[in-house]
């Protein structure tokens, strides 16, 4: 499979993005049942940087995702889906020698299930500083990466590590989601690589459980970890507590909380990339702290309210869908 290159102008025909990031991007079969009784799979496509790729381009923004697939059938799938959401993947790159990978959701019971990866020596694994060049001198206002990316292998570490540092030499804003899987690696391994980013971080988003692993030691407070955070060069620190809501910490010193919308809950998988898409749009619009974290709480309760990693999220016009009353009909 090889991709379209653009001989265009870049600067007339497409102007920079708001948003760059890149990460793997994988073929998602998700089950209404366990496997084992051979419940019947829907087909869909699933990762971290892009459904908030996709939740930034239905909220409006401009947004390029930057990932490597294989030259395989999911890989088309994938940008179909990405192009189709409004995404520029002109800088998406093609490895022939390794598959797009993959992963398998098991609905087990309620809203419980389980996921298999098929991701070992995936094209995303594979990806290097150089698969980059292009979607960097492209430029963009804000770089957005995440603790995923990084432990897929020493390649997909240093073109975050590149990316990290070109993005600061021209005055982006770095956007780090820890996003930390325990599956691609473990915390002694991923505390060491996390810290070594956070003096290049602009905002750090990170789930309360996962603070532990880019600042402090144990017994440490969360007060104590922000502080450091916050020494060590990051503006903002978001706190995500799932249905608790989210904290906001700022480096001059301000606090915020936003408790969560109250919504059923049918699906919890990309509930932290949609809040993570939605802070980033208020972000963009240069909203207030206050504001911009209630956004993101918007986001995340579509998320979590939907079933599906990205298919939920709002478009702009539709923000203000969860103040209406339970059961109402929108005439």
């Amino acid at each position: 499979m090889t991709f379209p290159t653009d001989t265009a102008t870049p600067e007339r025909q497409h102007p920079p993005a708001e948003v760059l990031t890149f990460g793997e991007t994988m073929l998602s079969l998700q089950t209404e049942g366990p496997l084992t009784t051979g419940a019947p799979a829907r087909t869909a496509v699933a990762g971290a940087e892009s459904n908030v790729a996709i939740g930034l381009a239905r909220l409006g923004h401009r947004v390029s995702w930057a990932g490597r697939l294989g030259a395989d059938e999911p890989a088309r799938l994938i940008l179909r889906t990405l192009r189709g959401e409004g995404v520029d993947v002109r800088h998406a790159t093609s490895d022939p020698e390794a598959p797009t990978g993959a992963l398998m959701r098991e609905r087990l019971v309620a809203d419980v299930t389980r996921v298999h990866y098929w991701r070992a020596g995936s094209a995303a694994s594979r990806q290097r500083p150089e698969h980059l060049a292009a979607a960097l001198a492209a430029g963009a206002r804000v770089l957005h990466v995440t603790g995923i990316t990084c432990a897929l292998g020493p390649g997909p570490l240093s073109a975050v590590t590149g990316a990290v540092e070109h993005a600061r030499e021209h005055g982006w804003t770095v956007v780090l989601d820890v996003n930390h899987r325990a599956r691609l690696w473990s915390e002694q391994e991923a505390a060491p690589v996390l810290r070594g980013l956070r003096g290049s971080v602009d905002v750090l988003i990170a789930s309360d459980d996962e603070l532990p692993l880019i600042a402090g030691a144990d017994g440490t407070d969360e007060a104590a970890r922000v502080a450091e955070l916050l020494a060590a060069g990051a503006r903002e620190v978001v706190v995500k507590r799932g249905g608790e809501g989210a904290d906001l910490y700022g480096a001059d010193g301000r606090h915020l909380h936003q408790p969560a919308h109250r919504v059923p809950v049918l699906d919890t998988v990309g509930a932290g990339d949609a809040f993570c898409a939605g802070y980033l749009s208020g972000l963009l619009d240069g909203l207030a702290p206050a504001d911009r974290l209630r956004r993101a709480g918007t986001t995340g309760a579509f998320a979590v309210a939907t079933r599906g990693d990205w298919e939920g999220l709002p478009h702009r016009d539709e923000l203000s869908l969860l103040d209406a009353s339970p059961g109402s009909a929108i005439r």
